[in-house]
């Protein structure tokens, strides 16, 4: 079943990638590898939640956020390959914008891991993955997620 028939049955999408608003690309391929840019949770070009997770933004909803951001990745892999092309889930960095104190990052991040377990399973859909808390993002946005895929 392709990716994209997974991704229906789960109820989602792959959305159009996000044009960049400085001087980078969305995605990099390099012999089996592509590599994302930080992707922020845009839909319709706009972040449903902004703020500190655990201030204005719940960690439930910084998951769900992370989950857009692992899709918007899939979608800007998809600018140089296709997703249905891809073998391996290789790393995940969650980049966290939560109030001081805030230690439930991992939680956050299995927004986009759980994503991609569920599409490509236990063997190829688990990465190698860093949850990162850092004091402010682009945009007020709660949560950015960066990938590496391996393709076919």
């Amino acid at each position: 079943m392709s990716i994209r028939a997974k991704l229906k049955d789960l109820g989602l999408e792959l959305p159009v990638a996000a044009k960049p608003v400085a001087a980078y690309v969305p995605a990099v391929k390099t012999g089996k590898l592509v590599f994302t840019a930080g992707q922020l949770p845009l839909v319709d070009g706009a972040i449903p939640f902004t703020g500190k997770v655990g201030g204005e933004v719940t960690q439930e909803q910084a998951k769900e956020m992370a989950q857009v951001c692992a899709l918007n990745a899939m979608a800007a892999l998809n600018l140089v390959d296709d997703v249905d092309n891809v073998a391996k889930i290789v790393r995940i960095v969650c980049y966290v914008n939560g109030v001081p104190g805030f230690i439930n990052a991992p939680f956050v991040a299995n927004g986009a891991s759980e994503l991609f377990m569920k599409l490509w399973g236990d063997e190829a859909g688990v990465a190698a993955r860093s949850a990162i808390g850092v004091a402010e993002l682009p945009l007020i946005s709660p949560v950015e997620v960066e990938l590496t895929f391996e393709l076919k």
